[in-house]
């Protein structure tokens, strides 16, 4: 017997789709460009001789291409140093703010917690009242962590805005999971530890994105506690101090660098060129980090946000 033969409709496309279609294309190029556009700029500035730079017109590729930014910026032995400094503080803050923001939100997100509303809400004031610079500074002076590295890790070991996304990801589990755990004999850091952070992973990728581009970009409170400790600079706050450093000790008019931009060994930078330069540096870690993290960060964040 033969089968009945299925027929497919095309679905009919009036001009008004294919107007409304060939818009949001445009518009979704439009922000591509918009958004990528400054970037790459960026990138061309910082390949491009700094003396030629100061002619302007340097859009998508650098026009007269030199590595000199980027000796320029990795001439200083105490960059590498920094890096390390930078990537340690990173690792091991992002680590320990995740467990320790994961540890409080499993806490308060169960019933039987009777304290759980009253340590929600003194963790969300924290949130809009702040004690200000100058008692943050004494309480870090009276805490013994200046002049340390533990001074990067320990004030912000709990984020309350990471622990709300973590908690209400928490609070989405199955709790059949977790008496399923208890009836077996396990105890709540055995529960929390085997079962509640594998299935968090997308809320805790979430949380480690963001600490970990906070950690790396962080460099005031090197320069509050930390400024007299070079073995515990880190590389955002030595690129801001060599930007500081060619702002103020730059010895050439923009008009007498394009005089002397035919000479070949001529060893100058520039503020823009500089600044440039420090932008890829600083940004290129997120930017290889990120695309393996997307997916968690986009599901993390929309649990999360609708849970609240």
């Amino acid at each position: 017997m033969q089968a009945p033969v299925k027929k497919v409709y095309k679905r009919f496309r009036s001009p008004g789709d294919r107007l409304f279609d060939t818009i949001n294309v445009l518009l979704l190029l439009g922000l591509t460009v918009v958004t990528l556009y400054p970037f790459v700029n960026t990138l061309a500035v910082s390949l491009n001789d700094a003396n030629d730079s100061i002619r302007g017109g340097i859009y998508l590729w650098p026009r007269d291409f030199s590595w000199g930014n980027y000796k320029y910026v990795f001439k200083e032995a105490t960059i590498f140093h920094a890096t390390l400094i930078s990537v340690l503080r990173t690792v091991i803050g992002t680590v320990v703010t995740v467990l320790a923001s994961a540890m409080v939100a499993y806490t308060i997100s169960r019933p039987e917690f009777v304290l759980r509303k009253f340590v929600t809400v003194m963790f969300v004031l924290t949130m809009y009242l702040n004690g200000g610079l100058i008692p943050n500074y004494l309480l870090i002076r009276d805490l013994h962590l200046i002049g340390s590295f533990w001074v990067y890790i320990v004030p912000g070991i709990i984020g309350v805005f990471n622990m709300i996304v973590i908690r209400s990801f928490i609070e989405g589990l199955p709790e059949g999971i977790l008496e399923s755990a208890r009836i077996d004999g396990a105890g709540e850091f055995r529960t929390f530890m085997r079962i509640v952070l594998p299935l968090s992973m997308p809320a805790l990728a979430t949380v480690a994105l963001f600490t970990g581009v906070y950690q790396w970009n962080s460099w005031f409170d090197v320069f509050l506690y930390n400024s007299q400790v070079p073995d515990l600079s880190t590389l955002q706050y030595e690129l801001m101090r060599m930007l500081a450093n060619s702002n103020s000790n730059s010895s050439m008019t923009s008009a007498s660098a394009f005089a002397n931009s035919g000479n070949d060994n001529a060893n100058y930078v520039t503020p823009t060129s500089i600044r440039a330069t420090m932008t890829i540096v600083a940004s290129l870690p997120m930017i290889l980090v990120y695309p393996f993290l997307q997916k968690y960060f986009v599901k993390g964040m929309t649990l999360g946000g609708v849970k609240g």
